[in-house]
């Protein structure tokens, strides 16, 4: 299996943004109102934003390859990019999207991997994200990757509030 990890930069933002739709919209349409997913969508994975998040030196977005294209990326923040206070000894991994038709291949796993590779480079002890607490599945793997649950924040989809479970691995 090969598997390549590329890093993102300015030029990656339209596949960056096709991306982000793409694999949030497969992953939390069903469980979501319509209204709700296009205005978290909107606001989310527009091109300013996407744009701002690539330039901010505190976040790095990694693309993986897999046989025939991008299967999808990681997000990983420190110091202040993070999207909850965290002192400087953190890095939180903000996401792990892979598209659909890679799913089931170790693609998360080695995502994650990847995110710990460069918090131990960044001498980061602590690393962390927060996943939806109907997200069974994401919750299932982050325990079976030595993460633990430590809290929870609100998470806006739309307008309506829900509860991401912070989770916290030591490194």
């Amino acid at each position: 299996m090969t598997i390549q990890i590329k890093k993102c930069n300015l030029s990656d933002l339209d596949k960056l943004k096709e991306i982000s739709i793409e694999t949030f919209n497969d992953t939390f349409k069903d469980q979501n109102a319509p209204q709700n997913m296009t205005s978290y969508i909107e606001r989310a994975f527009n091109t300013n934003r996407l744009e701002k998040e690539l330039s901010n030196m505190f976040s790095d977005f990694y693309f993986v390859y897999f046989k025939e294209g991008i299967a999808g990326y990681l997000k990983v923040n420190i110091n202040d990019a993070q999207s909850e206070k965290m002192d400087n000894q953190s890095l939180e991994i903000e996401r792990i999207y892979v598209r659909s038709k890679f799913q089931r291949q170790g693609l998360g796993k080695y995502l994650l991997k990847k995110a710990i590779e460069i918090a131990k480079e960044k001498d980061k002890r602590l690393i962390w994200l927060g996943v939806w607490e109907k997200n069974v599945n994401g919750i299932e793997f982050y325990n079976n990757m030595g993460f633990v649950k430590t809290g929870s924040h609100s998470f806006f989809m739309g307008d309506e509030e829900q509860t991401d479970f912070i989770m916290v691995k030591n490194i």
